[in-house]
């Protein structure tokens, strides 16, 4: 979550900007079940060093991770094995003052990652890697602080801190990126096209969020399926949306990742 991203403070003033950051912070949503209309399928535990969580993307057998380990000021990307939770690699994604990495996107055997300055208003770097070698293919500079990615062909929709406007690139030319505003309040913290929609996941309150289907390229809200809260139990759950962090979807499985290392994927099977 984009409003845990401004921690690095002592735990009262972390809290009262997590409170100030949202309107309704102090009142759990009425919804308090896992994910609206879908059936938990289980979790598949990550083993190996996963700093705060950012971005998940699962495609073929791997499953790839953004976090940020703010202690050391540094931005990765890591890759487990789908089928065991095995770590096989990661890659440092940092440059400089930009050490915050967001939600992915993987598109032609490449993984997108945004890696930004760690505050709103910013500067971010969209970073292509090819998704076999780990080799980074190229760098798009932006002025602003993006948060996720979703890319499809030549297209790249980027949402920046907490998705209040969302950046539209065509990748096959050098004009700038149109703006547009987030048809919803939700704060994005991952998103995917799957087919003609765009699916995006994240944080309404501290306790719930949505994942929205956002009909592309006209931007309305086609689909919206509520979040609850993860629990607090050792030695994973820290609280917050189950959408609030990482998201994948591969048909109608829908996959989660809201807790920092030890971290869970979870899965849901979406209701047709």
């Amino acid at each position: 979550m984009q409003m845990i991203r401004k921690m690095a403070r002592p735990a009262v003033t972390v809290v009262l900007l997590l409170l100030s950051s949202l309107s309704v912070a102090a009142a759990p949503d009425p919804f308090d079940g896992a994910i609206e209309h879908a059936r938990a399928r289980g979790s598949l535990k990550l083993e190996g060093e996963v700093f705060h969580v950012q971005g998940l993307e699962i495609a073929g057998g791997h499953i790839w991770v953004t976090s940020v380990d703010q202690a050391n000021r540094k931005a990765y990307l890591h890759q487990f094995d789908r089928a065991t939770g095995k770590f096989q690699r990661r890659l440092e994604v940092s440059e400089g003052k930009r050490f915050h990495p967001g939600g992915i996107s993987v598109s032609n055997a490449s993984i997108w990652v945004p890696v930004a300055e760690y505050r709103p208003d910013s500067s971010t770097v969209l970073v292509e890697i090819d998704a076999e070698t780990m080799v980074v293919r190229r760098k798009i500079h932006v002025a602003d602080h993006l948060g996720c990615v979703a890319v499809s062909g030549r297209t790249l929709v980027a949402g920046n801190w907490n998705s209040r406007l969302l950046y539209v690139f065509d990748l096959g030319k050098t004009a700038p990126p149109r703006v547009v505003s987030n048809p919803s309040s939700t704060q994005y913290q991952d998103m995917k096209f799957v087919g003609r929609h765009l699916v995006a996941g994240g944080s309404r309150t501290l306790w719930s969020g949505t994942v929205d289907w956002i009909d592309w390229p006209s931007m309305k809200i086609v689909r919206t399926l509520r979040s609850g809260a993860v629990g607090l139990a050792r030695p994973f759950g820290r609280g917050g949306a189950y959408t609030g962090e990482g998201m994948a979807v591969e048909g109608r499985d829908l996959y989660l990742l809201p807790e920092d290392g030890p971290s869970r994927v979870f899965r849901f099977t979406i209701d047709a």
